[in-house]
């Protein structure tokens, strides 16, 4: 598959993951527009893309001792990273808001389980 066709699909299963979390998760608020979530979705690959590498690494003593749990701590903290970017980008501002630990946690999950199969899909 061509490498743009791979960033689409990323960008397409992320904004469907953070629309699935909005519907499902209380205290997952996403008010966007799709233009907003189109952009919100590419952030959120973005940083997947050059974040996620460096935090793992750094916290690979941690993944090692939690068996591979540690990754939601990665994952959480990107995620936290992109609520933060986006309240503070003035045409993203208000967009998404997490308003407690558990819908942290579930959205972490399911955006974990999203990307996940995405990326086996993509890979084969």
């Amino acid at each position: 598959m061509h490498w743009l066709g791979k960033i689409i699909i990323i960008v397409a299963g992320n904004a469907l993951g953070l629309w699935l979390a909005s519907l499902w998760i209380p205290g997952f608020v996403l008010v966007a527009a799709i233009s907003q979530l189109a952009l919100i979705a590419l952030l959120l690959a973005i940083l997947n893309a050059v974040l996620k590498p460096i935090l793992t690494l750094i916290f690979g003593p941690i993944i090692i001792l939690t068996l591979g749990l540690g990754v939601i701590v990665v994952n959480a903290a990107i995620l936290l990273m992109l609520q933060f970017l986006s309240n503070n980008l003035d045409i993203l501002r208000g967009t998404i808001s997490i308003e407690s630990v558990p819908a942290l946690i579930y959205a972490t999950l399911l955006l974990g389980v999203i990307n996940f199969v995405i990326h086996l899909g993509i890979n084969k």
